[in-house]
């Protein structure tokens, strides 16, 4: 019997691609008594871990300056959606070196992929092609 037979994988449908180094806005409920609310925390993903039963990420945030690390099940009932707000740069699969540096120090590069060439049309084309007329000067 195959353990993937048994346990299903309920990865909450329509996630975002995630990766080390994005910063995002999570939002998920949290139940107080015998109320529920959406929370949301955004921050820095310091860690993506994929495994059978759907896997986890761990976001870190800087607020007052204390460091806060929440750690989310991708296969949570309780997540309701991930917004994605910029790529980052980076070259490690493990970002725990961020815990040592300060704020300003943390801020990571925008990763750009696929940037989109737009068209310029016919009409803008030929007016920057005009030729300019040489300025004379008068005594």
């Amino acid at each position: 019997m195959d353990i993937n037979a048994i346990v299903k994988n309920k990865v909450t449908a329509g996630l975002p691609e995630l990766s080390p180094g994005d910063n995002v806005r999570v939002s998920f409920k949290i139940k107080e008594a015998a109320r529920e609310r959406v929370q949301i925390f955004p921050g820095l993903i310091i860690k993506v871990a994929r495994h059978n039963s759907g896997g986890n990420f761990t976001v870190r945030r800087v607020t007052s300056g204390v460091g806060v690390e929440h750690t989310f099940p991708l296969a949570s009932p309780l997540l309701e959606k991930i917004e994605v707000v910029r790529h980052g740069k980076v070259r490690r699969s493990k970002l725990y070196y961020i815990r040592r540096l300060s704020t300003k120090e943390a801020r990571l590069k925008e990763r750009r992929d696929n940037v989109a060439q737009v068209p310029v049309p016919d009409m803008l084309e030929a007016v920057a092609v005009q030729p300019e007329t040489p300025v004379t000067e008068s005594k």
